[in-house]
């Protein structure tokens, strides 16, 4: 695995309609906090909340970033968000070809 792809992060959010999604995913990427949101539509979340079992529709935000970017973009997650807790999960890259690696971190440094 190159150093590169080492630093590279895929954070996984979901939102309860298109519109916040893409309302989400359209500032990160402005902000530079993402290079690329993937959004995921017919999603149905279980969950407990509050003591009780909840099915929700969801949709899943897969969000590219880096290791660096990564409290900037928990923090903007939720100042963006609609849930009272939403869900920031970061994951590790294993693998990545090179020239995904170059167009994603251009995307990101400024």
């Amino acid at each position: 695995m190159s150093g590169e792809a080492a630093s590279i992060r895929v954070a996984l959010t979901t939102v309860g309609s298109l519109e916040e999604g893409r309302r989400i995913a359209r500032a990160l990427v402005k902000r530079r906090l993402a290079a690329c949101v993937n959004l995921v539509p017919n999603l149905t979340s279980v969950y407990r909340w509050q003591g009780a079992v909840e099915e929700a529709e969801e949709i899943l935000l897969v969000i590219k970033t880096t290791e660096a970017q990564l409290a900037a973009l928990e923090a903007a997650v939720r100042e963006l968000h609609s849930y009272e807790v939403p869900e920031f999960l970061a994951l590790r890259v294993e693998a990545a070809s090179q020239p995904y690696l170059d167009w994603l971190l251009s995307s990101i440094e400024q």
